[in-house]
């Protein structure tokens, strides 16, 4: 059975506990955290198992499952060594904590655009999530950890043809899909469904084009013909309901409010889901 979570990103304005709360209380059982105010990369460096136990404590307290975790680091495709290699030392020190926490699953950035003269841009990404995954799997020996990258605006696997050549060229590597930012770039919903059986993850939110965020009436994505596709392509990860909470309007965000949003995702996700299956 299709079961949904509920990203930490949508209430970044609350404590970590008080977003883990809020979505414990719309009805989730898994959710997903990333990188930002909930969770201090700098912090988890120092002292990754005693994070890794504070989280899994707050888990706990809510009853949730953690679903994904969102590691942003998007220096990766970056021509400056230094700023590419720190990037990439930094996950490395991160897996100590990813492994304690238990994660089911990490997601990354596949990388900061580049112009199109910059030929290396994308062997630099490709590179750098070989030698990330490499040490994934030097971490999680006996269960090998699932890692994917977030095609998004702005990243170097913005476009589908994109997105399968990095999966393609790295081992292991899957999807985490993000049905809005493909929307965002007018690519129709069969072109996107054709990634699904990429993909470890996927997120959703209503957007339109243009429009990287929308209130879920002005949103163009068909959520019955979203599951109807996972169905026939035989998903079985989970959908994390990802609205974002941001003071921008940059690429179309339209600020909304986060609990009325998710309700209206989760309920729509749930409806289809029941039908559907």
């Amino acid at each position: 059975m299709l079961e949904f979570a509920c990203h930490t990103w949508a209430f970044n304005d609350l404590s970590l506990t008080e977003a883990l709360g809020t979505i414990a209380r719309l009805g989730f059982r898994y959710v997903d955290i990333g990188s930002g105010p909930h969770l201090s990369v700098s912090r988890i460096a120092q002292d990754p198992r005693g994070v890794a136990r504070e989280v899994q404590r707050e888990l706990a307290t809510y009853n949730l499952k953690l679903s994904d975790l969102y590691i942003m680091l998007p220096r990766i495709s970056l021509a400056d060594e230094k700023k590419r290699q720190g990037d990439i030392d930094l996950y490395k020190s991160l897996l100590p904590f990813i492994v304690a926490i238990e994660a089911p699953g990490v997601t990354l950035s596949p990388g900061l655009v580049h112009p199109a003269d910059d030929e290396d841009a994308l062997e630099r990404t490709i590179i750098a999530l070989r030698e990330m995954m490499e040490a994934s799997k030097l971490a999680t020996p006996a269960t090998q950890l699932r890692v994917s990258i977030e095609p998004h605006v702005d990243s170097m696997a913005q476009q589908p043809e994109n997105i399968l050549k990095i999966l393609e060229q790295v081992d292991d590597l899957e999807l985490t899909l993000d049905w809005a930012q493909l929307v965002y770039q007018d690519i129709f919903h069969d072109t996107i469904a054709e990634l699904i059986p990429k993909a470890r993850h996927i997120q959703m939110r209503q957007a339109a084009r243009a429009q990287l965020q929308t209130p879920f009436k002005r949103g163009r994505i068909n959520v019955k013909k979203v599951v109807e596709s996972l169905k026939k392509a035989d998903y079985e990860g989970i959908v994390s309901v990802e609205y974002m909470k941001t003071s921008s309007d940059r690429h179309g965000l339209v600020a909304v409010d986060a609990i009325i949003e998710a309700t209206q995702m989760r309920d729509a996700l749930r409806d289809a889901r029941d039908e559907i299956y």
